[in-house]
């Protein structure tokens, strides 16, 4: 599948294509795991660097390790879930939403909407990119065939 930075790279264009629709937060983990992740992004590096000037100037140096240790912990909690949302796009689609995907995919050819040949072996990467579509170009009651 590849090295653990391209499975991060991975994650991170899958954390860009899924829609954040709170539709879709009941029947994917994704909404969870992207929103948790984005906030991660924001705020982890802020709580590191507080964290480390509050050692600094109020800790006993004997602390230090464990403030470290805490740093660290910190900093992957985002990089956890780029990983996992870059495993989850590479991840075949089982066979029901093989067949979701497909009628997804033909009812936004029969809209008009021009769109790629749909993938013989679809993974979650390509329903994320067709679900993004269809909450762009159709209504959101196609969400109840689902």
């Amino acid at each position: 599948m590849g090295t653990f930075t391209s499975t991060l790279h991975r994650g991170n264009d899958y954390l860009d294509v899924w829609p954040q629709e709170r539709q879709l937060a009941a029947l994917f983990p994704e909404y969870r795991v992207i929103s948790a992740t984005r906030l991660g992004l924001r705020a982890m590096p802020a709580l590191i660097v507080l964290s480390l000037l509050v050692q600094f100037q109020l800790g006993h140096p004997q602390y230090w390790p464990g403030v470290v240790a805490s740093a660290l912990f910190l900093a992957s909690l985002p990089v956890q879930g780029l990983y996992w949302l870059g495993k989850r796009a590479d991840t075949r689609l089982p066979p029901t939403l093989v067949n979701w995907y497909r009628q997804l995919y033909a009812k936004i050819a029969a809209a008009g909407v021009p769109i790629q040949e749909p993938v013989a072996r679809p993974r979650y990467f390509e329903l994320g990119e067709t679900l993004t579509l269809a909450f762009k170009q159709l209504d959101k009651s196609f969400i109840r065939d689902l």
